[in-house]
């Protein structure tokens, strides 16, 4: 406050120095005809006005209309005019410095509120831009208070909403429980922004139904901003809120829809080995055979066995890789060691088709060996079980842009380039795949689950009857 009165005395000082010294100069020094002496005076009025504002200007062209008279009018050092020219030029001086400061003022009023406008513009900007940001309803309620009061300039915010009786604040000042009634009331009855002594009650609404209250404490901004605000804070939470149901919706499509998967899948890939159990145990019963054929159909009922424990074991390492419930233990390996690894985990990919291997010894990855090999497994007898036997399968790995890629690439029938994208997602199988290819379409969706816990990608070049390339990329290890 007394910084205030200081800077107003300061710039009454000065006015009235600014006068004098023109007074003085032309007084004493710079005899000049009276017509320059009163532009000079209106051209200071028009200063004052332009910079310091109209109380300014009107006081100093009255006292410098006394000058003028008194100074540069005969009889001189005198308020007698004994001209009637004197009396109109003194009248047309005094005029012409109130009605140009009023119209300097007014342009100066025009001014200031086109940048106040321009401000409150840029805050409404910000603000719907903020609003866009956050995906998720509660992301967007926690942080509004603190988005709205920082783009605002206000001391504090307070963000309430009916729906669940929730009250979410920022700034220095707090608001207890025990005015959450208050605060419902003034929601439900506040139709648009009141101005109650420094806070500014902006009422939320979605159509006609109340929504809430948003409360800014000495905000700068003016009560039609507020009430644009409201508009978008408003928009913001239901555009959320549409969101968040859509996703909820497209999720739980997407859950029944793997759900469907699932037991298509499955159903399909255990029916076939519990009918061969079936069979061969209902024959086993009957009796009236010889050990041969006896021993046939036991051989039967082990391998269907193990492809029924294959399938399980798959569908349970899918859903931990899924709930991130494995512990991987890292370390610096290298690829061709887990390539020979892999070779031998699944070695009956070797026995119908030649691999041609083309690893460094030098390139190492930091990965969890089990893990890592078991993917590299999976790739091996996917080339295999979708290519010609004796067709030929290449393993290669190299280095660039500190990465090691690790490609396994067959000559079988391809995969459509529609199909690419697919090929990962669990249970899924190509529809051009080979005949008689068995499998439960899980073995490359844990591949890639493998591969991103490991920090890496995996993709799939690939084209009809050229067969295709799957390339895993990791961090280099170093040497």
């Amino acid at each position: 406050m007394n910084s205030r009165r200081t800077l107003v005395i300061t710039k009454w000082l000065l006015a009235t120095c600014a006068l004098a010294g023109i007074v003085l100069v032309y007084k004493r020094w710079l005899h000049v005809n009276p017509t320059t002496v009163a532009l000079s005076l209106l051209l200071l009025v028009l200063v004052l006005a332009a910079e310091w504002g109209l109380r300014y200007a009107v006081v100093i062209s009255i006292v410098a209309a006394g000058c003028y008279n008194y100074f540069f009018l005969p009889p001189f050092n005198t308020f007698t005019i004994a001209d009637s020219e004197n009396w109109l030029a003194l009248l047309a001086f005094l005029a012409t410095s109130i009605i140009a400061s009023r119209l300097s003022q007014r342009v100066r009023d025009e001014a200031d509120d086109a940048r106040a406008h321009q401000r409150e513009l840029d805050t409404l900007f910000r603000l719907s831009r903020e609003l866009l940001q956050p995906e998720s309803v509660a992301t967007l309620q926690s942080a509004l208070p603190a988005t709205v009061v920082g783009i605002t300039s206000a001391t504090a915010g307070y963000l309430y909403l009916i729906e669940g009786n929730r009250l979410y604040q920022a700034g220095a000042a707090s608001v207890s429980e025990v005015e959450l009634p208050h605060l419902a009331k003034l929601a439900s009855s506040l139709t648009s922004t009141q101005i109650e002594g420094d806070d500014f009650q902006i009422p939320l609404r979605s159509g006609v139904r109340p929504k809430g209250l948003f409360v800014l404490h000495l905000p700068e901004l003016s009560k039609e901003t507020a009430d644009a605000i409201a508009g978008l804070i408003s928009l913001a939470l239901d555009r959320a809120q549409a969101w968040e149901n859509l996703a909820r919706g497209e999720a739980a499509k997407e859950s029944e829809r793997l759900r469907t998967l699932m037991i298509d899948s499955i159903t399909h890939e255990l029916r076939t080995p519990l009918t061969s159990i079936k069979g061969a145990a209902t024959t086993l019963l009957s009796g009236g055979m010889d050990g041969e054929y006896a021993h046939e159909l036991l051989s039967i009922i082990d391998e269907e066995s193990d492809r029924l424990n294959h399938l399980v074991s798959e569908a349970v390492e899918m859903s931990q890789l899924d709930t991130q419930q494995v512990q991987m233990h890292m370390r610096a390996e290298s690829v061709q060691s887990l390539v020979d690894e892999a070779v031998e985990a699944c070695g009956w990919v070797k026995t119908q088709h030649p691999l041609r291997i083309d690893v460094s010894e030098s390139l190492r990855v930091k990965v969890d060996a089990v893990f890592f090999e078991k993917a590299l497994c999976n790739l091996l007898e996917n080339a295999a079980k979708y290519s010609e036997p004796g067709t030929p399968i290449a393993v290669s790995a190299g280095l660039a842009n500190s990465r090691v890629s690790i490609s396994v690439a067959d000559q079988g029938s391809g995969i459509d380039e529609f199909e690419q994208g697919l090929i990962f997602e669990r249970f899924y199988r190509s529809r051009t795949r080979t005949t008689g290819a068995a499998g439960t379409g899980m073995g490359l969706a844990i591949t890639r689950a493998i591969v991103h816990a490991h920090g890496g990608e995996i993709t799939v070049t690939s084209q009809r009857s050229r067969g295709s390339v799957f390339t895993i990329s990791l961090p280099d290890a170093g040497a």
